[in-house]
This record gives structure tokens, C-alpha cells and sequence, in this order.
């Protein structure tokens, strides 16, 4: 008996394959492979879920009319031009399903977040994936390659998995050398760890041009990993368009109110944030100091080791796992060379050192 046939673009879909949080043996082990936050969760937001448990019978807003307000206030945004969804994930979706399909292209860089290839296949659009300038976004190369199928350009500010980070010039310039055909999506998972002068400018694109997308999580800094709220910023237009497509309920009632709860802390953001400056600075000094190795530079919440010496990744992966240290490997995206390590405590990072320094030496 034949089983239906799925479309020739899903079967060309390479699984999205998450950070481990275990050993291969099943033992529990420091989660550094997935840039979470450290500290938890804001104590506000977690109050706020357990409280929302009291209604687990009710719907969620569909609207999320409360996050959305709650969004406009603290960004200075318009609360009918955002749109939600179960992470930003779930919004990097809803743009490829929205403007883009079979024959059209999508165009992101050769070191980008996985899931732009993902949205890009499952809509049957064609991933046209562009040469970096060492492990960063490069404007030049991606307007060079852009043609009259070109529907849509991911960029990642920070990037992830390399933790490169693109000026606001260079936005802006890549924004204005592309055709207003094409829909500049600008993924800022990583913005609340920059500095404030590194502010890249994407919110205020969107909010001046019709063709620009910014899309955010409460997973990184927020400390919502588990409750998979996003949300994007956007023209009128291309929102309505957006929210054709958009899942009625994108998270639950309890999501809602720890996202609302979370953007009330400011004291947890600015705290994870010196920390997150402190330690990647430790870290990437430390790693640049051993030979072999190098931290590229980062602005976001870990840092890509590359190794290039005796020590290779792998055998660095597979060590650090030993010492109980999960970190993230990554040779499904062109980078068996490197180790993409989240920023923990300081504890970790000594020891995380300790481990590769060791290694570096028992490899001669």
C-alpha cells in the first residue's frame, strides 16, 4: 500500500535539530548549547504564570491585545502593527508563507539561523544562501545576489550561530539597495544584549518603510525559553497580510502574562546583560589566548569557538560533554570547525576554559 507523497521541497528539509541537554549516556549536564539565560527567569514572570494557572479553562486572547499594548509602550511601538506567534520562529514562518512560494527565492547568509532555510523549503520557495565576510553578514554579496525572484532576505542582528553583529549603516544600506518588492526581515533575538549605541536602527525601518520586518523573543534575555513567545513590528500592510495565516491561540494564557511580567523588569535585563558583557569579554579573551582556537567576536549571548589547531571541535564537543558541559556543534551548517558556546555563569565559563585548555595541551 503507497502512502501519500509529500512535496519534493519538504522531503529536501533537513530537521531543525535543538541544543542537547544531555549526555549521549543520559546523564544531565550544563545546557550551554542553547543561549539561554543563565539567571532563570524574571521572579515577576514567574509569579504571574502561576497565577494565570487559575484559568486553565479559558482561551487565550487571540488578539494578545494586553502583550501587544504592553509592547507598544515599552519599545515606543504601534500596537496594531505587531503581530505574535510561538516564538519568533513562528513569524519567520508567517513571512515565507505570506510572500513567498514555489519558483520565488529567499535569500539569507551561509552562516545564518537554521530555521531561514526551513520556512524557505516548506513554502517551496528556493534558498539562495550567500558568501559571508569572515562568519558576518556581507550587504554587498547579498544585494549582489538578488534577482527578479528574490521575495524575501533574512538577516540575523546578531547574527546566530556566529554572534556577528551588522551596523546600523550597514542595514541601512542593505535596506536601500533592495528593490521595495522585496521584504527585508531583520531577525533581533539577540538585541537586548547590544549596548545602546550599537542600536541597529531596525525598528525605526519599520516603522518608515513598507518593506521591513523586525521580528524579537522573550526566549534569550527574558528567560521565556519554554513559553515560546515572539512577535514582529511591521507597515499596516504587511501585517494584515501576515495575520491571514496566523494560528488563532499562539500561546497559552500563563505565556502571555510572564511576557507582560518580564517586560517589567528592568533590573533582570540590565543585570543579564553586564553579565553577559563581562563574561563573553572573559570568555573570548581567554579562547584567543589558547593556541589553535579562536572566539569569533561576538555581541550576542555566546560565543562560535573555531578551531583550527591540533584540537578539533568535535573532540572538544566531546570533551566538554564528558565534563558535563553540553555545547553546540555544528556541522550541519557548514561549521564542523566550531563550537557555538552560550554564555553561562562564571563558574561555568572557568571551568568551560579549564576543560579546553586541557585539551589544547593533552593534543600537543
Amino acid at each position: 500500500m503507497t502512502a501519500p507523497a509529500p512535496k519534493p521541497w519538504i522531503m529536501g528539509i533537513a530537521p531543525y535539530v535543538p541544543g542537547r541537554s544531555t549526555s549521549e549516556d543520559g546523564r544531565k549536564v550544563v545546557k550551554l548549547s542553547s543561549n539561554e539565560n543563565p539567571f532563570g527567569t524574571p521572579d515577576a514572570a514567574r509569579t504571574a504564570y502561576c497565577d494565570a494557572g487559575q484559568h486553565l479553562e479559558r482561551y487565550p486572547d487571540a488578539a494578545a491585545a494586553d502583550l501587544r499594548a504592553a509592547l507598544a509602550a515599552h519599545y515606543g511601538v504601534e500596537a496594531d502593527r505587531l503581530i505574535y506567534g510561538t516564538g519568533s520562529d513562528e513569524v519567520l514562518h508567517l513571512a515565507a508563507g505570506t510572500f513567498a512560494g514555489a519558483g520565488d527565492e529567499i535569500i539569507h547568509v551561509r552562516y545564518g539561523f537554521a530555521v531561514y532555510e526551513i520556512a524557505t523549503r516548506r513554502v517551496g520557495a528556493t534558498p539562495v544562501v550567500v558568501p559571508d565576510r569572515d562568519y558576518a553578514t556581507d550587504v554587498d554579496a547579498i544585494l549582489a545576489a538578488v534577482t527578479d525572484r528574490t521575495r524575501i532576505v533574512f538577516v540575523a542582528n546578531p547574527n546566530n550561530p556566529t554572534g556577528t553583529y551588522s551596523s546600523k549603516d550597514e542595514i541601512a544600506r542593505l535596506h536601500a539597495g533592495l528593490p521595495r518588492s522585496v521584504l527585508l526581515v531583520l531577525d533581533q533575538a539577540y538585541t537586548e544584549y547590544l549596548e545602546p549605541e550599537d542600536d541597529d536602527g531596525a525598528l525605526a525601518l519599520a516603522r518608515s518603510q513598507p518593506n521591513v520586518l523586525v521580528t524579537r523573543t522573550f526566549s534569550k534575555i527574558f528567560g521565556l525559553a519554554s513559553e515560546r513567545v515572539g512577535w514582529g513590528y511591521a507597515s499596516p500592510e504587511i501585517i494584515g497580510a501576515m495575520h491571514r495565516i496566523r494560528a488563532p491561540f499562539a500561546f497559552s494564557i500563563g505565556a502571555q502574562a510572564a511576557a507582560i511580567a518580564a517586560l517589567g523588569d528592568a533590573e533582570f535585563v540590565a543585570h543579564s546583560r553586564r553579565h553577559n558583557r563581562e563574561w563573553r569579554s572573559w570568555f573570548a579573551d581567554r579562547i584567543d589566548a589558547l593556541p589553535g582556537l579562536r572566539a569569533v567576536p561576538s555581541k550576542a549571548n555566546f560565543v562560535l569557538v573555531l578551531f583550527a589547531g591540533t584540537l578539533t571541535a568535535e573532540a572538544a564537543y566531546t570533551a566538554l560533554m564528558a565534563a558535563g558541559y553540553a555545547t553546540r556543534w555544528l556541522p550541519g551548517q557548514g561549521l564542523p570547525h566550531g563550537l557555538r558556546i552560550t554564555i553561562g555563569t562564571e563558574a561555568e565559563m572557568r571551568e568551560v576554559v579549564d576543560v579546553l585548555r586541557a585539551e589544547v595541551e593533552r593534543a600537543g
